[in-house]
C-alpha cells in the first residue's frame, strides 16, 4: 500500500513539473512515506530523517523535508516538535494535496504544514501512476487502490486509527483506471486495500450470490489487455465461497492467495480479536488447494504476542508444518501505543520473542526452500517484468503463483508471458534456463 501511495505522490509532483532526483543529496524535496505497523519502522523513519536533515540543512536550508503516511497521521505536530527541521507532515487522507503543499513551502507562502484531517472521498483521489521514474518506458504491472481504511480493530494493530474506517471506490472508477493502465501496456493488476476483500461491503449489494469484491474482480477480468489479477492485503474472514470459486471460474485471477493467519493458537487469535479459529484457516486453504494443488499460499504470523506461552507458539509451529506455506512473513510483536494489546498483561521479554522468531523463521525458510527445489525441471508461465533487482544483466518475472524467476534474456522479452524451464533454485528464487527456450 505504501509503495502505491509513494508512486502516486511522485506522479503528482512530476505532473507539476518536478523531476525525480538521482540522489537524496541533490533533491530539493525529500519525503519519507512512513509505516506504523511496527515500532521498528517508525524508529527507522525517524533516524533516517534525523540523519538526512542533519546533513542536508548544513548545505541547503531551503530543502523541503516531510513525513507522509501512517506515522505522520498518528503523530502529527509531534513530529515537528521532535524534529524542528521537518516542514511537512501529511496524513493518510491527504496524499493528493502533497504537490500543492510542496509548492506553498518552496514559494514561501507557508512555513510549516501539518494536515492529518479526515477528508470525505479521499479513497478516490489518488490514481496517478509513475512508472520507472520520468522515462516513457511503462511497467507491465501496476497497483490499483480500491479502498482505504479498516474496521477490524485487531488488538495489536494501529491501522484503523491511522487509515480510518473502510471506504470503497466505485467499481466504475476502478475499471476506468484499469483500462487506462491496460492501454499503457500494463498486463497485471494488483488490487490494494487495507482489508481488500472487505471492498464495497457497505456500498455495493450482493448480486447473484457474489460479494462486491468478486463483482469487482469480474469487471476487471473483462478488460482487454489485462492478463493477470492479484490482490492484497486480505483477511481470512473475507474469503467466502464466492471468492474461492472465483479462482476456478476466472482464469485471469492467478493461483496465489495470501491468508494472514497471525497465529496457530486459538487462544491467541481470540486475544488478537481476529474473528476466526485456526480450523477456519486450515479449511479455507484446503478448499483452495483442492481446487488447484499448485495454489501458492502466503501468510503473516506474529510471534511474542502478550500472553503467548510456549504451547501457543508450538501451535503456530504445528500449523506451519501442516499447511506448508509457500511464503510467510514472520513478525516480532511490537507494542503500538493506543492499541488494546499494548496494555495487556503478559508482555514478553525481548529475548523470548527473538528466540521464537528465529525458530519459526528457520522452519518456514526450510519449507519454502524445499518447495522451491521441487520446481526444478518444471516449465512455468512467467510474466517478465524487467531487469533483475540483484543482477541487471538478467531479467526477472513472476509465476502465477507469485514465485520470482530469474533468467538471461533481452529487453524484447519484457512484458511477455512465456514459459521457462526451472533448472536451479535458491531459498527465495527460481532460475530458468534460456538455452532450452532459445532466448538469446
Amino acid at each position: 500500500m505504501n509503495e502505491r501511495d509513494s508512486e502516486a505522490v511522485a506522479a503528482q509532483l512530476v505532473a507539476k513539473g518536478y523531476s525525480l532526483a538521482p540522489d537524496v543529496d541533490e533533491a530539493d524535496v525529500i519525503l519519507l512515506n512512513t509505516c506504523s505497523v511496527r515500532d521498528s519502522a517508525e524508529q527507522k523513519a525517524l533516524n533516517k530523517m534525523n540523519a538526512v536533515s542533519g546533513r542536508i540543512r548544513k548545505e541547503r536550508s531551503n530543502v523541503v523535508l516531510g513525513f507522509m503516511g501512517c506515522m505522520a497521521q498518528s503523530r502529527g505536530e509531534e513530529l515537528i516538535d521532535q524534529l524542528p527541521d521537518v516542514d511537512l507532515v501529511i496524513g493518510t487522507q491527504k496524499f493528493h494535496r502533497t504537490a500543492d503543499f510542496v509548492d506553498d513551502l518552496l514559494s514561501g507562502r507557508r512555513d510549516k504544514i501539518v494536515d492529518t484531517e479526515e477528508e470525505q472521498g479521499s479513497e478516490a483521489t489518488i490514481r496517478e501512476h509513475l512508472v520507472n521514474g520520468n522515462t516513457p518506458k511503462k511497467s507491465v504491472t501496476a497497483f490499483v487502490s480500491i479502498m482505504q481504511g479498516c474496521n477490524q480493530y485487531c488488538t495489536f494493530c494501529i491501522v484503523p486509527y491511522t487509515r480510518g474506517r473502510e471506504r470503497s471506490r466505485t467499481i466504475e472508477g476502478i475499471v476506468a483506471e484499469c483500462r487506462e493502465l491496460a492501454a499503457g501496456g500494463v498486463k497485471e493488476i494488483t488490487l490494494l486495500g487495507q482489508i481488500v476483500n472487505s471492498y464495497g461491503k457497505r456500498e455495493i449489494s450482493i448480486k447473484d450470490g457474489k460479494s462486491a469484491f468478486v463483482q469487482l474482480i469480474e469487471a476487471v477480468h473483462e478488460i482487454d489487455g489485462i492478463e493477470r489479477i492479484r490482490f492484497t492485503s486480505p483477511h481470512p474472514k473475507g474469503y467466502g465461497d464466492d471468492l474461492v470459486e472465483a479462482y476456478v471460474r476466472l482464469p485471469k485471477l492467478v493461483e496465489h492467495a495470501h491468508i494472514p493467519v497471525q497465529s496457530g493458537s486459538n487462544r491467541m487469535l481470540k486475544l488478537m480479536h481476529r474473528g476466526y479459529a485456526r480450523e477456519r484457516c486450515a479449511e479455507l486453504i484446503g478448499k483452495l488447494r483442492n481446487n488447484d494443488p499448485a495454489m501458492g499460499i502466503g501468510t503473516d504470523i506474529i510471534v511474542g504476542f502478550p500472553g503467548e506461552t510456549e504451547e501457543d507458539f508450538q501451535s503456530t509451529m504445528s500449523l506451519c508444518r501442516e499447511i506448508e506455506f509457500d511464503n510467510a512473513f514472520i513478525f516480532k510483536y511490537s507494542q503500538r501505543r493506543n492499541t488494546p494489546a499494548a496494555d495487556m498483561s503478559g508482555q514478553l521479554p525481548e529475548e523470548i520473542i527473538e528466540s521464537r522468531h528465529a525458530r519459526l523463521l528457520e522452519l518456514v525458510d526450510k519449507i519454502r526452500a524445499r518447495k522451491l527445489s521441487e520446481q526444478i525441471g518444471a516449465e512455468l508461465e512467467v510474466l517478465v517484468e524487467g531487469p533483475s533487482r540483484r543482477n541487471s544483466e538478467r531479467l526477472e518475472g513472476r509465476t502465477r503463483c507469485n514465485k520470482i524467476v530469474v533468467f538471461e534474456g533481452s529487453e524484447r522479452h519484457i512484458g511477455q508471458i512465456m514459459k521457462l524451464r526451472i533448472v536451479e533454485t535458491t531459498n527465495t528464487t527460481l532460475y530458468g534456463d534460456p538455452a532450452i527456450l532459445n532466448l538469446n
